[in-house]
């Protein structure tokens, strides 16, 4: 017998989820943003070296700092212990996380300015009254036209973002799993048991490992027949495993180059929860 947790994301939502095959990386290229006005190749020196682009969707965006259009810090917003937002720029879409809900936008950037259309968000409620304050917050700010600039460069580059109304939002640039692998990686699911389980390890007596096995579905989002269960002898990176807790997870697999000999040659890192639920401990 299974006790349900409550899931995250509406059926809908978990059924986009399921039926999303790997979102490529932002094509959205932001070089323009440092060329002036009619600049072109003609008028350009052929001699200046080229500066590194740094594409938006190559990173996500932790916000550390927001001030007002009168430089007032926007307390909600300010990154302080747990409480901090983070903003990924994927395709057309930019996604908010660490608040509340899962908060996103279509968006369009050209130049050195972004236009972030109306905000959608899943309808969570949470005890903690700052995270949902957060969302309708930064919600606000980042509606309409804005400004922005990415300054200094891989791995750690900085974007800098004016609001319609004059808010200046302050963001540090985290590369993303498949900035750091170079590839776009491959999409699949793994349902991971709610307990480890002893693994034979050469160089590690009781070694505990996950037990999960492959799982996949049709065009429609239903579930096929899933895979045998097994060991998985690494850890899947973004993912934090609770005893007792059942998971369904999405994945990206990325090939690693030239892994050391005792290493694995694929890395896999966590894209999303989509199904979650408690399992009592069996009775002895």
């Amino acid at each position: 017998m299974t006790i349900s947790r409550p899931l995250v994301f509406s059926a809908a939502a978990l059924s986009l989820a399921l039926l999303a095959a790997c979102a490529a990386p932002s094509t959205h290229n932001n070089g323009d943003a440092a060329k002036p006005a009619g600049d072109t190749a003609a008028t350009a020196d052929p001699a200046a070296p080229a500066a590194a682009a740094i594409d938006l969707g190559g990173y996500k965006w932790n916000l550390d700092s927001a001030t007002d259009s009168a430089g007032k810090p926007i307390a909600t917003l300010q990154r302080e212990g747990k409480y901090g937002l983070q903003l990924s720029f994927v395709k057309d879409r930019v996604g908010v996380s660490g608040g509340c809900n899962h908060v996103g936008a279509m968006y369009v950037a050209k130049g050195d300015r972004i236009e972030i259309k109306q905000f959608q968000t899943t309808l969570m409620a949470c005890q903690d009254q700052r995270l949902m304050q957060m969302d309708s917050e930064i919600a606000k700010q980042l509606e309409g036209n804005a400004k922005f600039a990415i300054e200094g460069e891989a791995p750690q580059p900085r974007l800098l973002l004016t609001t319609a109304s004059g808010s200046k939002l302050s963001l540090s640039g985290e590369p993303t799993a498949q900035t750091r692998y170079g590839s776009a990686g491959t999409t699949m699911f793994f349902e991971v048991d709610a307990q480890r389980r002893t693994c034979p390890h050469p160089l590690m007596p009781k070694h505990q490992c996950l037990w999960v096995r492959e799982r996949s579905y049709d065009a429609n989002g239903v579930s096929q027949a899933p895979g045998e269960w097994q060991f998985l002898y690494q850890d899947i990176e973004g993912y934090k495993h609770e005893a007792g807790v059942r998971n369904v997870v999405r994945v990206k697999k990325f090939d690693i180059k030239n892994p050391p000999a005792d290493a694995s040659s694929v890395a896999y890192v966590l894209d999303m929860v989509v199904e979650s639920e408690l399992v009592p401990a069996p009775k002895s």
